[in-house]
């Protein structure tokens, strides 16, 4: 629900379209939707709360009215989190890991939701500035432990957290790909592990293309590929074609 997203800014943000779209990836598979009011792509620098809230808290009255699905609200605002946790979302999906606002886990807790904690370097303004690790996936192990740590000193139930490593959030293309290499690792850590990778810049540099509209073909190998290696939730944004891919490799490795 932003007009400046990456890849889908402005196509969705009022309620009809929005809707639309939504009977539309249910169609094709989805089994979560994940609404946001604020852009994270790099060097985005924000929005009030208010302006969150009226972004996304009409679509998720909407959305939990006319279809029986999970939704997940985009946010690291603890007001927009309980807002939205109280109108029909269960699951709040905190791309800092609970490091801007720590405040969000005690709204998930109090409303009994979910929580994906996702790892960042930073806030979106400046993140792809700020890509130095000792050692990557070490460093970001550690994080995402803190994290979880967190969530769970607030009440939430570890069965309630999810973990996402951050493919993309201040992390260069050459990281991007160890992550992806090494995701057994953060499966290992004992809670379901999410990763969005759809049409991001990384892939358009292994591509060598700049529009994110080429980016199709690579972003539904990097899915197969993470699944393979234990994952539980991807963020896509082409649903259908992704769980073509997905129950084709299903079927194949039985």
């Amino acid at each position: 629900m932003t007009p400046d997203s990456f890849y889908d800014g402005g196509r969705y943000n009022d309620t009809q379209k929005a809707l639309k779209r939504i009977s539309s990836l249910i169609e094709d598979g989805a089994d979560i939707i994940d609404i946001g009011g604020e852009s994270t792509r790099p060097g985005s620098l924000g929005v009030s709360a208010q302006e969150e809230l009226d972004r996304v808290i009409p679509i998720i009255e909407a959305t939990s009215a006319e279809f029986d699905i999970v939704i997940s609200v985009d946010t690291t605002k603890a007001t927009v989190a309980e807002e939205a946790l109280e109108r029909g979302a269960s699951i709040v999906n905190d791309i800092s890991g609970l490091s801007f606002e720590p405040q969000v886990a005690q709204k998930v807790s109090k409303n009994k939701g979910a929580i994906i904690l996702t790892h960042t370097s930073s806030r979106p303004v400046d993140m792809q500035k700020k890509t130095y690790y000792s050692s990557l996936i070490s460093d970001i192990t550690n994080s995402l432990l803190s994290s979880t740590q967190m969530a769970i000193e607030s009440g939430i139930p570890e069965d309630n957290i999810i973990i996402d490593p951050g493919i993309g959030f201040g992390k260069t293309t050459g990281q991007n790909l160890e992550i992806i290499r090494k995701l057994e690792e953060f499966c290992k850590l004992g809670f379901p592990v999410c990763i969005g990778t759809s049409r991001k810049s990384f892939i358009g540099e292994i591509l060598n293309t700049y529009s994110a509209e080429q980016r199709l073909i690579g972003s539904v190998c990097s899915v197969i590929i993470s699944m393979l290696k234990g994952i539980s939730i991807v963020r896509v944004h082409d649903v259908l074609e992704t769980s073509q891919a997905i129950r084709t490799v299903r079927n194949i490795y039985g």
